[in-house]
């Protein structure tokens, strides 16, 4: 081949590394624009990668993974207490998310400190 083509060839290549480098790099998974077995394999990715001797916030959580599925809330003396579940396994095909098919995250106070059953646990603990 000549050298006109190599270098189209080399041009055309290097063209696509550079743009799939930048999609790498800036494009934001938006968890509301997935389907759902992206999403569920998505939250579940992103939940077993917290650690919580790094707590997260609330918002931190929500601008990641996108609200939850399902949450709910209790006070007990004077702590907020806030339960958020995220589905990460479908268990029927109903269309219809319930507990169990979603992993819990528990904050106190705005702040991550439980997640999975230990959340759940220490959750119905306080009620």
């Amino acid at each position: 081949m000549s050298k006109k083509v190599w270098l189209l060839l080399g041009s055309g290549v290097l063209l696509y590394l550079a743009l799939t480098i930048l999609v790498l790099l800036f494009y934001n998974d938006d968890p509301d624009q997935m389907d759902w077995q992206d999403r569920e394999a998505f939250n579940t990715k992103l939940i077993y990668k917290m650690d919580l001797k790094q707590p997260l916030s609330r918002t931190e959580v929500i601008s990641s993974l996108g609200g939850p599925d399902i949450t709910e809330a209790i006070v007990v003396s004077e702590q907020i207490y806030q339960m958020m579940y995220y589905r990460t396994h479908r268990t029927k095909s109903d269309g219809i998310t319930t507990r169990d098919e979603c992993t819990a995250l528990l904050f106190k106070n705005n702040q991550l400190i439980a997640i999975g059953e230990n959340a759940i646990e220490q959750y119905n603990q306080l009620r």
